[in-house]
């Protein structure tokens, strides 16, 4: 994991997890950048294909395999890798690390995957007074950001940790996370941070939209190939 890049390289942007507060539109994000950006990021994008309910009532009705009713599932999978070997170079400038290792970073890293304890202790309080129906926790709202150009709502859905050094008081001071997420869309946020949550999506689809338009424009087709296609 040591760097290659040297002092008059440029400076690596850096990718980052941002969290808003789950029920708060105007909230600032919180802002976790990766200590090293992953070596692969994995990306599959899926169909969301219309329900079969026709089929199921009897109207055998062909439909066109076109047909879709929103935007691709899209899910990213990474593993971000963490050491704290610089931050114990100058124990006394890094006083956290030193303590505790990589205990904090990865519990940050964690937290994606809860929902806030103040919406546990809220709802236990509802049952005390008597409430029945308890909304369901909400998670925060998460945005990944991989560079200018895909910066976008996610929910992770898996979340995998490998501590593979330890310090004398064993807390880990080398860890690798694997997450994999799904990309939310205008059809999958409806509470909480929903205007937020699609606004990022819709200017992430936009400007895959004008990269991909500004590609066609340079791409140069030989006539060869365009004496195969059908006037």
């Amino acid at each position: 994991m040591t760097s290659t890049f040297s002092p008059r390289s440029p400076q690596v942007l850096k990718g980052a997890f941002a969290i808003y507060a789950p029920d708060e539109e105007d909230s600032d994000p919180t802002v976790l950048p990766f200590q090293y950006n992953p070596n692969q990021v994995r990306r599959q994008l899926k169909h969301r294909a219309p329900s079969n309910e026709g089929e199921q009532r009897g109207n055998n009705t062909p439909q066109d395999m076109r047909r879709v009713v929103g935007p691709p599932i899209e899910t990213i999978t990474m593993s971000i890798e963490l050491s704290a070997a610089d931050a114990l170079e100058a124990p006394e400038d890094n006083e956290l690390v030193s303590e505790n290792g990589l205990i904090p970073a990865l519990s940050a890293l964690e937290l994606l995957m809860y929902a806030p304890s103040f919406q546990f202790e809220q709802n236990e309080q509802l049952a005390a007074d008597g409430v029945v129906n308890l909304e369901p926790a909400l998670l925060p709202m998460v945005v990944l950001v991989l560079g200018a150009s895909r910066v976008v709502p996610v929910h992770l859905t898996s979340f995998s940790v490998s501590e593979e050094t330890f310090d004398r008081n064993f807390n880990p001071i080398r860890a690798k996370v694997d997450v994999s997420m799904q990309v939310l869309t205008y059809l999958d946020v409806i509470e909480g941070n929903t205007r937020k949550a699609i606004d990022i999506f819709v200017a992430y689809q936009k400007r895959k939209e004008k990269l991909a338009d500004d590609h066609h424009g340079q791409v140069r087709v030989g006539r060869r190939t365009r004496n195969l296609l059908p006037e």
